[in-house]
């Protein structure tokens, strides 16, 4: 895999860019379909997306360069390098939740039809970003020799999984003694495929549901739970905390038992939902 897209005007086009854009704009063509639920204006709901996505990636970044601090030593400027791939799913969602309820606040919205409506948005945005990241060869997979990807030398998967097998073919094709990485899991496809799914299912659900607030509940706890089992199977972690990846523990005490408090909460205190009649 090559990160590169193209080039233009002497600038390397990066594919994770590029996909993160594609999430962007799916997310916010999402909210617009559903706008009318959260009772938002089309204004609203692009100046919303705007603040998200921005404090989104910054504190996606920040989770990112805190957890993989070594590789920015002795180069600093790599850090505000969000093109290039390195962003840590929790990190964003953490602080997008934060502005998201002080914009609500602001507005006078209802929080709970306000999480709806973007829970189906990050999904499938974060569905794109995903396919970046397997284009890019961050968020890679363990070794998988039966339907594993290659990625090239001087790639992070490289360096972490060398096919020492591949140095010979290299030095003949390239003219360089450097190693491939072993035949990889492609574990971001799945998550990316996880997510559409989600993000589908969340949409179908809003003609089901009677209480607002019941999509969020979904997301929070679908994805907690999908996150959960693909860590088992991401090969770029090298740290654990009592046997469980940083995001393993998220899913497991944050997302999840927040998906089920806000079911409950929601069930309550939510807003009634005519159902079959939610745009």
């Amino acid at each position: 895999m090559h990160g590169i897209a193209f080039q233009l005007f002497g600038l390397s086009i990066h594919w994770y860019g590029i996909m993160v854009a594609a999430g962007f704009l799916t997310s916010l063509a999402v909210l617009q379909y559903k706008r009318d639920y959260a009772r938002m204006t089309s204004d609203q709901v692009v100046d919303l997306s705007i603040i998200v996505v921005v404090c989104g990636i910054i504190g996606a970044r920040i989770a990112y360069v805190i957890q993989f601090f070594d590789q920015f030593r002795g180069n600093l400027w790599k850090v505000f390098r969000v093109d290039q791939g390195g962003l840590v799913f929790y990190g964003g969602f953490i602080l997008a939740a934060l502005v998201i309820f002080r914009y609500v606040r602001k507005h006078k919205l209802c929080v709970s039809r306000i999480l709806d409506i973007c829970a189906p948005a990050m999904a499938v945005g974060h569905a794109f970003g995903r396919v970046g990241c397997f284009l890019q060869g961050c968020c890679f997979g363990i070794p998988c020799r039966t339907f594993g990807k290659v990625y090239p030398p001087g790639t992070a998967p490289a360096a972490r999984y060398p096919d020492m097998d591949s140095i010979a073919l290299n030095l003949q094709t390239t003219g360089k003694a450097a190693a491939s990485s072993l035949p990889l899991l492609p574990v971001q496809l799945f998550e990316s495929a996880g997510n559409l799914l989600l993000g589908i299912a969340l949409l179908l659900l809003f003609r089901k549901i009677r209480r607002s607030g019941t999509i969020a509940s979904v997301y929070f706890i679908g994805y907690g739970i999908m996150r959960f089992v693909l860590e088992c199977f991401r090969g770029d972690h090298t740290d654990r905390i009592i046997g469980l990846t940083r995001a393993q523990l998220v899913g497991l005490f944050i997302m999840i038992p927040l998906g089920i408090f806000c079911y409950f909460y929601f069930r309550k205190h939510g807003e009634d939902v005519c159902a079959g009649s939610n745009g």
